[in-house]
């Protein structure tokens, strides 16, 4: 990078699934990082992942995002920081139907407390963690940055719907931060090295672990939620992303930020493929792409799914020069690969 400094960047939620990949993105383009991640859905272990990967030990703080006074303790110690990417949060959408509270408290008071630290600490740059799941049952497809936002599905959707509105009401009296909300699309797969992936402690409920979960034999079997969607096969429709391609829109979103490209103090990107896969295309991808049948079951809906969502992703490709790059075959056979090698040890 042509800078006179390694520009630190402080990652929340940085031993997570996406915040991890990402981290070895930053990384890979000479960025200095840091994390701060309660473990509450990750682990320790992850920091070696990284290490594995990209020869580099990064340093995680083990706080909860709520706790203001040790989060403001952390960035006093680390100094100056030049951007921080925000993912921690809860984010499966059946258990926050479930458990509505801990999401509201979790995922706005953590943003509040983060936005207290950027104004304080003077960190110009942030890039959100959202998601598709603001748009609801989109009435058009698919859907697009300025798609209006529907009523939400699930309490989960409705943290990032108002964690985006908190975050455009800050920007009004502090214009000078600017901030990119990257509505992700559904990631998956795993590091092509096959040394870091998708490792919840808590049980997952994204498809593709539950699908390797299954064909490794952890489950006996493994459901398909609804199968009378008005959708080409009755099953539900979404946008699965390599989660190396959706890191990759995170760098490019902070550099995009830094060379003071952005038009507005608040921007949205889209970041999925473009492509919507039934959940039945997606057993048969993962079928056809490693040649292990899935023992699976047709069931009823689940609630808070939505029926379907994909991306128009134009503008990112646009303004970030973003790509995906990577399939849903690739995303499968890393996804499998990754689950062969955690179950060695």
């Amino acid at each position: 990078m042509n800078q006179t400094h390694k520009r630190k960047i402080l990652v929340t939620g940085g031993c997570g699934y996406i915040g991890s990949h990402t981290i070895i993105d930053l990384l890979d383009e000479g960025y200095d990082v840091f994390s701060v991640d309660n473990y509450s859905n990750s682990s320790p272990e992850t920091l070696t992942q990284i290490e594995a990967v990209t020869g580099q030990r990064i340093v995680n703080y083990e706080v909860d995002l709520r706790d203001r006074r040790r989060l403001f303790e952390v960035l006093e110690k680390e100094g100056r920081i030049d951007g921080l990417i925000h993912f921690a949060a809860l984010k499966a959408v059946g258990e926050s139907v479930q458990m509505p509270l801990e999401y509201f408290d979790n995922n706005i008071n953590g943003l509040i407390n983060v936005l207290e630290a950027q104004k304080k600490y003077n960190i110009p740059a942030h890039i959100f963690s959202s998601s598709c799941s603001i748009y609801g049952n989109a009435d058009e497809l698919p859907v697009t940055e300025t798609t209006p936002v529907k009523e939400a599905e699930s309490p989960y959707a409705r943290t990032k719907q108002m964690c985006e509105d908190i975050i455009r009401d800050f920007t009004v009296p502090n214009p000078d931060f600017n901030f990119v909300l990257l509505r992700y699309f559904n990631p998956a797969g795993a590091h092509e090295s096959g040394l870091i992936g998708e490792s919840p402690v808590n049980s997952p409920a994204n498809l593709v672990p539950v699908i390797t979960e299954t064909a490794f034999g952890l489950r006996e079997q493994m459901t398909v939620f609804g199968t009378d969607y008005d959708t080409r096969d009755g099953s539900c429709v979404r946008d699965y992303i390599h989660v190396m391609d959706l890191a990759r829109a995170h760098t490019l979103s902070l550099r995009y930020l830094m060379e003071g490209k952005s038009e507005t103090s608040v921007e949205i990107f889209n970041v999925g493929t473009g492509t919507g896969v039934t959940v039945l295309e997606a057993i048969e991808a993962f079928e056809s792409s490693t040649g292990k049948k899935l023992n699976y079951a047709l069931g009823p809906r689940r609630p808070g799914d939505v029926i379907a969502v994909f991306a128009d992703n134009k503008k990112a490709r646009r303004n970030l020069g973003w790509n995906p790059t990577r399939s849903i075959r690739d995303i499968m056979k890393t996804a499998w690969e990754w689950e062969i090698q955690r179950r060695k040890s």
